[in-house]
């Protein structure tokens, strides 16, 4: 197994060496079809080759191709068109002497008006009570927001994947400022603590910045590199996942950034292959909870980095995970998570709760002081209020 970084994203790709000579792979990150290196020569991003059949030629295979669709069609319509006419024909005296009935349907035990739907347990969980953003690059307009935190003040600042720009919006939605982060390199992780400090992981390491103005404060030192999603700790800390050279870990840093817990190859140690793409969540307690876009499941590690228990797995039933994107704990140790149904919603054990729909991909999840669940899905910020 050998490792290079996407020429696009710089995100780390596996691959296992093709005896035959060069191949081509497809990057889990930014999806970019990529040759594989070779020979000396690095890998490379490949180009969709349009064919170039001149216009007229174009032209008339396209006119060429309507002809042939719409000659059948046409002979459908004047066929089903001949039978309706001589079926009508036949009803028409049968219509005429035929008298509508008068008489109600009888309404059925706790039937309502028409067209009304009985209470959904699932969308009565969660109530939106917050919604701000919209298309554009503009203060206050998204693009491809994926990242989300909140400080100990409710303020809520939101990254974009591309371009490096981390807006700043205060408990209410109201736009505050704006500034940039790294411009080039994808923004794969987010995470804010309650002063207001802003770490974020781009070109596999981890950055601090002042929340409020985008003042660098240095560089944050760990056992690994290759470092993806963020998130902090109940006392302040930092929990991190990363991917490098076939180890997916998860390191912990205290408050002051030291490092104080490194779980080796987290994922791989118990799924069946090693985990290119990890989430983390931390609760109230200290359990840190990773969830694993390829394996599409939930792990779940002691403070001490035990292993406490699986859960999940790739499927379209409750409970399983088709895509999954977030991964956030509330107060009461649910855990929620982020896939094409919605969001999901589990106990501290697992075990499968309820789901919720969002307005958009819920890239980004985080909770504030309130219990409030606060989703990044690209062009706009949504935050729910939950009524359980």
């Amino acid at each position: 197994m050998q490792t290079f970084d996407c020429p696009k994203c710089g995100a780390p790709i596996s691959y296992e060496p093709n005896a035959f000579g060069s191949g081509n792979i497809k990057c889990a990150y930014c999806q970019s079809q990529l040759s594989l290196p070779h020979h000396g020569h690095p890998a490379r991003i490949i180009s969709q080759i349009d064919i170039n059949v001149g216009p007229h030629v174009a032209a008339t295979a396209k006119k060429a191709a309507w002809v042939m669709v719409l000659i059948p069609l046409l002979i459908v319509v004047l066929v089903v068109g001949g039978v309706l006419a001589g079926v009508f024909g036949a009803l028409a005296p049968l219509l005429k002497t035929t008298k509508p009935s008068t008489s109600a349907p009888v309404a059925g035990p706790g039937s309502g008006p028409a067209g009304s739907k009985s209470g959904d347990p699932a969308n009565a969980f969660a109530r939106e009570v917050l919604k701000f953003g919209s298309e554009g690059i503009g203060p206050g307009m998204m693009t491809d927001a994926r990242s989300i935190g909140v400080d100990g003040n409710g303020n809520i600042y939101v990254a974009e994947y591309i371009g490096g720009r981390v807006q700043v919006f205060d408990a209410n939605g109201t736009f505050v400022t704006q500034w940039m982060a790294d411009r080039k390199m994808p923004l794969r992780g987010m995470a804010v603590d309650r002063k207001g400090i802003v770490y974020i992981a781009q070109r596999g390491t981890i950055t601090r910045y002042e929340g409020q103005t985008g003042n660098t404060l240095g560089v944050v030192q760990g056992e690994s590199s290759g470092f993806d999603d963020l998130g902090t700790t109940p006392d302040g800390g930092l929990i991190a996942a990363s991917y490098r050279g076939g180890n997916d870990n998860i390191t912990r840093f205290d408050s002051r950034v030291n490092l104080t817990l490194t779980i080796p190859k987290a994922i791989s140690t118990v799924a069946d292959r090693s985990e290119l793409d990890t989430s983390v969540a931390v609760d109230g307690l200290g359990n840190i909870y990773a969830l694993g876009s390829f394996t599409s499941a939930v792990f779940k590690f002691s403070p001490e980095g035990k292993l406490l228990n699986r859960f999940g797995g790739s499927g379209d039933q409750s409970g399983q995970f088709r895509a999954p994107h977030a991964i956030a704990v509330d107060g009461k140790g649910r855990v929620f998570v982020s896939d094409t149904k919605g969001v999901q919603v589990f106990d501290s054990d697992g075990r499968y709760l309820t789901v919720f729909k969002v307005d958009g991909p819920a890239f980004g999840m985080v909770f504030n002081d309130k219990n409030e669940l606060v989703v990044a899905a690209r062009s706009k910020v949504i935050k729910y209020t939950l009524n359980q």
